[in-house]
């Protein structure tokens, strides 16, 4: 048997490659729109047939590569009966199963997270009639379960998992190796663990989602402390239920004066460069978020319009290449093209920059009186330790929280490391305001630095 895990870590991805050695057949499981090359590569190395392209679910964070996958290949797509996909494809049922040789793929409706959502038990009849592995989408997770507010009510969606975790899942052998559709950095869960794999015996014992007896407890529990929604969670859905594949296409490079034009007409700048860069020149009104940062692409979708015309700033034009790539994962099919020759060609041309400094925590330090300091990190950060003082939004919601802000008094923006502050501070500059600071190191360097910190809500 091949079991192969294809990661993306940007936003906690995981696709499979699972089939015969013996056979030469192979499905996919959750491939991601950006994976289809290197899966196609992976199952030509192994000699590998793929016959089915299997979506646990209609993704709601990813745009999924079954479209290009089936029509490069000729698998058939399958998915469980309730997707409601207008696509052709394989309707499965709880029990199903689909032959690969001596392999047998054992679909598991397991809903909670979407009603549609199965799981697939690996099974090698070469050593036995027990699951080796299951391939658990986004149900169970390391360390975790998935979150249930994403299509139906959360409390109906927690009842719902808690008996597909308890009746299904939990009753598999304790070694059956599990591998999940999302690890760390996803928002479909709480996930925080890096590791890829774990078995149904390890996270009954570990699991704190695991370890609530009750439908009642577990409904409670699985309703705090989510991370925000995917942003764009609607539009990616029904991307993935939709008869035809996104199409993928290359930014084009614009120069200042056809840039200066897109801006004119109601254009929005994504600047991708690293913060200290981006504080030290940007086009006026831009927002930076770092291409190469944790979460780009969860923070993107989080603080910039998914409809407007977007023109991209990057160091080098392969990064504006990455970044478009990275966008479309998430449906973001509005790059217009990106700056040739970046910010130092929009500066010769004459054109204005904006600027953001940057402080160091030994400056706040000693002007943190006449600030406003802003912490932007997430209500679980905030709680655990803060600067006293601080005034709490997360950097999601700064730009709809902007006039809570003392617009006498200048703003140093915070959050863990630097990165998400910068994102902040580019959304108060582009909405007028000079006075803004970033800085540098976040929390982090302030802890080190032996600087005060207060705990709680």
């Amino acid at each position: 048997m091949i079991l192969e895990q294809i990661l993306r870590r940007d936003i906690g991805c995981a696709a499979y490659l699972v089939g015969s050695e013996a056979a030469g057949e192979a499905a996919v499981v959750d491939p991601r729109i950006d994976m289809v090359d290197e899966i196609l590569a992976l199952a030509a190395r192994e000699g590998l047939r793929i016959r089915y392209v299997i979506e646990t679910h209609n993704h709601a964070d990813h745009v999924a590569g079954h479209h290009q996958l089936a029509a490069r290949t000729g698998a058939a797509i399958a998915v469980h009966e309730a997707a409601g996909v207008a696509y052709p494809h394989r309707p499965l049922r709880d029990g199903d199963e689909l032959a690969l040789g001596e392999v047998r793929l054992r679909v598991i409706h397991t809903p909670g997270h979407r009603p549609e959502h199965i799981v697939l038990a690996v099974i090698d009849t070469s050593r036995g009639d027990e699951p080796w592995a299951v391939l658990t989408g986004d149900s169970l997770f390391i360390g975790d379960v998935a979150r249930p507010d994403l299509a139906v009510d959360g409390r109906e969606g927690a009842g719902t998992l808690f008996d597909s975790l308890h009746r299904h899942l939990l009753g598999l052998p304790e070694g059956t190796l599990v591998y999940p559709g999302h690890v760390a950095g996803s928002l479909c869960g709480r996930v925080s663990n890096r590791m890829t794999g774990t078995t149904i015996g390890f996270e009954r014992r570990f699991n704190p989602a695991l370890a609530i007896a009750t439908r009642p407890d577990f409904v409670r529990y699985m309703s705090e402390n989510l991370p925000e929604r995917p942003p764009n969670m609607h539009r990616i859905v029904e991307l993935n239920r939709g008869p035809a594949p996104l199409a993928l296409h290359p930014a084009a490079p614009m120069d200042p004066a056809a840039a200066r034009r897109l801006l004119d007409q109601g254009g929005q700048v994504l600047d991708v460069r690293e913060p200290a860069s981006f504080g030290q020149a940007h086009i006026p009104g831009a927002i930076g978020v770092w291409l190469d940062g944790a979460q780009f692409q969860n923070r993107v979708g989080l603080v910039v319009p998914v409809d407007t015309p977007l023109l991209l700033v990057a160091a080098a034009s392969s990064a504006a290449a990455r970044a478009t790539t990275a966008l479309a994962v998430i449906g973001y099919t509005n790059v217009v093209g990106y700056l040739a020759g970046g910010i130092d060609a929009w500066r010769a041309a004459g054109q204005p920059v904006a600027q953001i400094p940057s402080m160091t925590v030994a400056e706040l330090q000693a002007t943190r009186e006449r600030l406003q300091v802003l912490d932007v990190r997430e209500p679980g950060e905030w709680a655990s330790g803060h600067i006293p003082g601080a005034i709490h939004i997360p950097f999601s919601r700064v730009a709809a929280q902007a006039a809570a802000l003392d617009p006498q008094r200048p703003v140093a923006v915070i959050c863990g490391s630097g990165e998400r502050s910068m994102v902040a501070a580019s959304l108060l500059r582009a909405r007028g305001r000079d006075d803004v600071r970033n800085v540098a190191g976040g929390m982090a360097a302030w802890r080190a630095a032996g600087g005060p910190t207060t705990a709680g809500a």
